[in-house]
């Protein structure tokens, strides 16, 4: 199934909006940063996460996923994910300093599958493996309890797996002839792709 553009009709469903706070989220993240409120931001960052981890689960509970939701979701987590690397560089230089190989890494593990999908398809891949997914949460994880300092190797571990989805991802998107959403896995991939 294709995952160009396309309206599905369905609006403003539970799973949508909870994918559009990550939007609106984001600015104020931002705002929070540059302004020096640690506690809001981790409030806000904490509410982001889990609007994340929900979207999915509401949207199979409430009618299945979309290829426009799955694209929705994967804008909203660029925007995001952006907002987060700017606001933890401004309220704690020190920190990504000390930890700077494994930010390098979880950011390439970010641009690397985006730009791959980009220069294939034209269009940012919204796979959401069970790879991507347990990555994302690890790092959630990992990255709350970094920043609350209370340990350092969660985040480690996260960039680890976040590192192994990137080239899931860049692998899936080297196999697939066109964009599609929502794949299992690199084997999942292949099997698409085998001939009958």
């Amino acid at each position: 199934m294709s995952t160009r553009w396309q309206y599905d009709g369905r609006g403003a469903t539970p799973a949508n909006l909870l994918t559009g706070f990550r939007l609106i989220a984001a600015p104020i993240m931002i705002y929070l940063a540059m302004t020096g409120e640690h506690t809001a931001f981790l409030w806000l960052l904490s509410l982001s996460f889990a609007s994340d981890a929900a979207d999915g689960f509401v949207a199979r509970l409430s009618g299945g996923p979309t290829p426009f939701g799955a694209k929705f979701d994967t804008i909203a987590d660029a925007v995001a994910y952006t907002a987060i690397g700017v606001s933890v560089l401004l309220l704690w230089p020190e920190l990504v300093r000390q930890e700077f190989a494994l930010v390098v890494v979880l950011v390439a593990s970010l641009v690397l599958p985006a730009a791959v999908g980009f220069w294939k398809y034209g269009q940012l891949t919204s796979y959401h493996t069970l790879l991507i997914k347990l990555a994302v949460g690890a790092v959630a994880i990992g990255l709350m309890l970094l920043l609350c300092d209370v340990a350092a190797w969660p985040f480690r571990v996260a960039t680890v797996l976040a590192a192994l989805s990137a080239i899931e991802a860049v692998g899936i998107t080297l196999l697939l002839r066109e964009p599609q959403s929502d794949i299992r896995g690199i084997f999942a991939a292949w099997r698409i792709c085998r001939p009958s």
